[in-house]
């Protein structure tokens, strides 16, 4: 026995406390201790892979955008070709409505035209058969007078307000 003040340490019963110390170490070590890291480790490497799974995903999001981006940029300029194209073909059209037009204008002023032209040959037939008609009408008014030069004179402007008056 060993004694320090008030405190008496017996060697007999301290080496009876170290050996059962170290006997329940022992079966801590093994029977709470592995199972307890096993599950600490189970859980360890459950978080590892879920951390490794959200830097996946993370990634296939950085991916994904990365692709819609580039899509969305190809839809754009698809959208703008497809304006541009409408846009041509609003002014060809455009233009060839306009060429039309002109073309139909030009044809109609040339049927106008032919048929002024057609009219007027048609009006000067007509004066002619009715200045030969009135030349006939004349000539006989004058034959049915007496051929005197003051006669005739009058007989001439007689007709002429008559004829004026039809023409």
């Amino acid at each position: 026995m060993f004694r320090v003040g008030a405190l008496q340490i017996e060697y007999g019963t301290m080496l009876v406390q170290v050996v059962v110390f170290l006997v329940l170490l022992w079966l801590v070590l093994r029977y709470a201790m592995k199972p307890a890291m096993k599950v600490l480790n189970e859980r360890q490497n459950y978080i590892s892979s879920q951390i490794t799974g959200a830097e996946e995903a993370n990634k296939e999001a950085a991916r994904l955008a990365d692709e819609q981006r580039r899509i969305l940029t190809e839809a754009r300029k698809d959208a703008q070709g497809v304006l541009e194209q409408a846009r041509q073909q609003k002014e060809r059209e455009g233009e060839q409505i306009i060429k039309d037009a002109q073309e139909r204008a030009e044809r109609l002023i040339k049927d106008a035209i032919a048929e002024i032209a057609v009219e007027k040959n048609r009006a000067i037939s007509e004066l002619r058969d009715q200045v030969g008609t009135l030349s006939i009408q004349l000539a006989s008014k004058i034959i049915e007078k007496e051929m005197d030069a003051n006669n005739n004179s009058v007989l001439i402007d007689d007709f002429l307000k008559q004829v004026g008056g039809r023409v």
